[in-house]
C-alpha cells in the first residue's frame, strides 16, 4: 500500500467550504450568462446586428462580455423583464376572460371586427348598419349560433 489514501477526514473543512463556494459561483455565472443572453433577445430596441454583436461578445469573451453588458445595459434588464412579465400576465388574463365567457366574443369585440371589415371595404355601410343593429339587439352571430344549438338539441 504505497499509494497515499485520502479519506474524508483528510479533506479540511475550510477546503470543503471553498470548493462549495467555487461550485456555487460557477453555477451563478452560468445563470447570469443565460439571463444576459435572454435579455439580448428580449430587447426590441436592439437591431439584429447589435444583438449578434453582443451575443458574440458574450460567447467569445464570456467574462469580459458579461461584465461590459451588465455595466452598459444592466440598468434596464429588470425593466425589460418586468415589462415582459406584465405583457404575459395581461395575455393570460385575456385568455382566461375569453375562456370564462364561453369562447364567444363580446358585442364590443364584434363591433370592432365589423368596423375593421367596413374600413377594409369588404362590406357596405348599409350592411355594417344592419350587422351593428343585430349585434346591439343581441341577435348577433354568437347568439344566433347558440340559439340554433339549443333548438337542435330539443
Amino acid at each position: 500500500m504505497s499509494a497515499q489514501t485520502y479519506l474524508a477526514y483528510d479533506y479540511p473543512l475550510l477546503g470543503a467550504f471553498w470548493s462549495m463556494l467555487v461550485f456555487f459561483l460557477w453555477i451563478m455565472w452560468f445563470v447570469l450568462l443565460f439571463r444576459i443572453i435572454g435579455d439580448i433577445f428580449r430587447d426590441d430596441r436592439l437591431s439584429g446586428w447589435a444583438k449578434a454583436g453582443w451575443l458574440v461578445f458574450c460567447v467569445v469573451l464570456p467574462f469580459l462580455g458579461v461584465f461590459v453588458y451588465v455595466i452598459a445595459r444592466g440598468k434596464n434588464m429588470g425593466r425589460r423583464e418586468i415589462t415582459q412579465a406584465r405583457a404575459q400576465q395581461e395575455e393570460f388574463n385575456a385568455y382566461i376572460r375569453q375562456t370564462a365567457a364561453g369562447g364567444r366574443p363580446s358585442s364590443v369585440d364584434e363591433l370592432a371586427r365589423l368596423s375593421e371589415i367596413r374600413a377594409h371595404g369588404d362590406i357596405t355601410d348599409e350592411e355594417f348598419r344592419r350587422a351593428k343593429e343585430l349585434v346591439l339587439t343581441g341577435h348577433g352571430p354568437a347568439e344566433s349560433a347558440g340559439s340554433t344549438a339549443r333548438t337542435s338539441a330539443r
